[in-house]
């Protein structure tokens, strides 16, 4: 059945009740009227109305007074004002007061049913918005993790009761800047957003300590996303911050954590790792990150940062591998205007960016002997200077560094200085290949079928029985970053909810007739391997190196080192 909207028409005149009772009611509205004030304040105090006509003067109170009390009892209904002797003070005031709209004396039919249809049609809109806000409100106030939403300018818009007991913020956060509030922690809330806001992409941190100041060994996992809307509007961003302290103090006390920030593995390898990595973030020492290509070191390096004093400062990370040695000092140490063609400016080297911080430097092994001395004097001094100057600068960093390679054969080789081997390897993390865990390897298929199912909204729910059982067979050159490609490959050629071995790289489904590998043990002979990749692969660099699960930079390198001569192929 058909809802009738009902209309209250409030007037000191009988004829005027009347006109708009007959005209309102052959519309189909169910109409009541009311003759003063306090009949219309009974009528509204026992019913609901959907529409109020209401004349400004009341039998000694007027419209404005009503408009008041409707308000005061926070009703949603629309009041239209009418009166014989409009004013413009008067008209402000109603609308000022929430009046949707004002017509004078006298109203004709058709002038009477249009503004009905009309209020009535901004009310079902505002009552549908208001129903949407209910409902948002009510779910907000169920979800147990805090939502807080910031506009463009990082100020608060809205936050949920949540947000109050693992965050300690009230209501009166609303409007503020989010980079002001005081939240007695490491700010990780703030760097994920402001990443959020600049890049507009989403940001994840998972099992971090907030390091709050009322809150010890609190530990929370924190995404963010950008709000835009079907017009591709941006708007702000919007965090979720989920309190995982009993689930981490429950793992730790089971001495088997499935994951510690962004690293992921359960074997005892990994156990080990963890609590070597949670003794070392608070202790200043310089930490070397030691273990094959694709074993996940960087991910090591933001644990060391992120469990640590300094994780409210920057991390900041230079590949050593991939810049030419002036343009490596010109990124670590800066320069001045002048210092080289093209140096149109000063620019602020790495190290300056990190102090306060951390500096994380991949592929360490692969600086020249010139810049091993500055990087000597910066680890022994904490003083550099910027490349065409001569004034010192001095930084507080913590230094962290990694490598693919044995750096003591390459101080026998005379290829490194052995005496800032010393300095770097003050503490050395191993980071074990994933042949070495292979008990982690169903966990890392979990998470990265989850992450490609959210990538490429996909329902892919696992791997075949014989998938599995290659996986724990096969020998993982390229480690979990191998892994992870496989995967996504597979992911592209699946077209139903298991992948099968038809759907894997062919390098990794033909294992069993014997593949390349490049495994670094003591007694390989590598050039040999890379030879074989490389005959394999039909001399295509590319190729073998996929084969080989190293970069082409490496292999290119390799080629290079070992004097390797052939008909090559990019």
């Amino acid at each position: 059945m058909e809802h009738r909207h009902k209309i209250l028409v409030v007037d000191d005149e009988e004829s005027i009740r009347f006109t708009f009772e007959t005209f309102l009611r052959d519309e189909g509205y169910a109409v009541s009227t009311a003759k003063d004030y306090d009949e219309a304040v009974a009528l509204v105090s026992s019913m609901s109305f959907d529409l109020i006509f209401a004349d400004i003067i009341l039998g000694g109170r007027t419209g404005i007074d009503f408009i008041r009390e409707v308000r005061k009892r926070a009703l949603t209904t629309a009041v239209v004002m009418i009166t014989g002797d409009p004013s413009l003070d008067t008209a402000s005031e109603a609308l000022r007061l929430g009046a949707f709209d004002y017509i004078p004396k006298p109203v004709n039919q058709e002038t009477l049913l249009h503004v009905a249809r009309v209020a009535l049609r901004h009310k079902a809109v505002s009552d549908e918005k208001e129903k949407y806000r209910s409902n948002l409100e009510a779910i907000f106030r169920s979800v147990k993790d805090a939502i807080i939403t910031v506009d463009r300018d990082l100020r608060v818009v809205e936050l949920n009761q949540a947000a109050e007991r693992i965050c300690g913020l009230t209501r009166d956060t609303v409007g503020q800047y989010f980079g002001s509030l005081e939240v007695l922690c490491n700010q990780k809330c703030l760097e994920a957003l402001t990443e959020t806001l600049n890049e507009k992409h989403p940001v994840e941190y998972s099992r971090i300590e907030c390091e709050h100041t009322n809150r010890a060994g609190h530990v929370i996992s924190i995404s963010t996303s950008p709000l835009i809307d079907h017009e591709d509007v941006f708007s702000g961003a919007v965090i979720v911050i989920k309190d995982e302290t009993r689930l981490a103090d429950l793992e730790r006390d089971l001495n088997e954590r499935q994951q510690f920030h962004n690293i992921i593995g359960r074997s005892s390898r990994m156990q080990e790792l963890y609590s070597l990595i949670e003794s070392l973030a608070d202790v200043q020492t310089t930490v070397l990150i030691t273990g094959e290509s694709g074993t996940g070191k960087e991910l090591v390096a933001e644990a060391l940062h992120y469990k640590g004093g300094r994780s409210g400062r920057q991390l900041v990370k230079v590949n050593c591998a991939a810049l030419t040695e002036s343009l490596l000092e010109s990124e670590l140490f800066g320069h001045v205007k002048g210092a080289f063609t093209g140096a149109v400016s000063d620019k602020t080297g790495r190290f300056q960016r990190a102090d306060g911080g951390t500096i994380f430097l991949d592929e360490i092994s692969e600086i020249s002997p010139r810049t091993q001395v500055r990087m000597l004097r910066v680890l022994q001094e904490m003083e550099f200077e910027r490349v065409g100057d001569s004034t010192p600068i001095r930084v507080d960093v913590r230094v962290i560094a990694a490598t693919n390679q044995d750096l003591a054969e390459k101080v026998k080789a005379g290829e490194f200085r052995e005496d800032l081997y010393y300095r770097l390897k003050v503490m050395e993390l191993y980071m074990p290949p994933l042949r070495e865990r292979s008990e982690d390897i169903s966990l890392l298929l979990s998470h990265f079928i989850g992450k490609f199912n959210q990538k490429l909204r996909r329902e892919i729910s696992g791997v075949t029985a014989e998938v599995e059982r290659l996986f724990m067979d096969y020998p993982w050159p390229g480690n979990i970053r191998e892994l992870e490609h496989a995967l996504e490959h597979a992911f592209i050629l699946c077209r139903q909810n298991t992948i099968a071995l038809e759907h894997l790289p062919r390098g990794i489904r033909d294992h069993g007739s014997g593949p390349v590998t490049l495994v670094r043990r003591k007694d390989d002979d590598e050039k040999k391997h890379i030879l074989a990749a490389l005959e394999k692969a039909g001399w295509n660099k590319a190729r073998a190196a996929r084969l080989l699960g190293i970069d082409r930079k490496t292999l290119y390198r390799k080629i290079t080192r070992y004097n390797i001569q052939g008909n090559f192929s990019d």
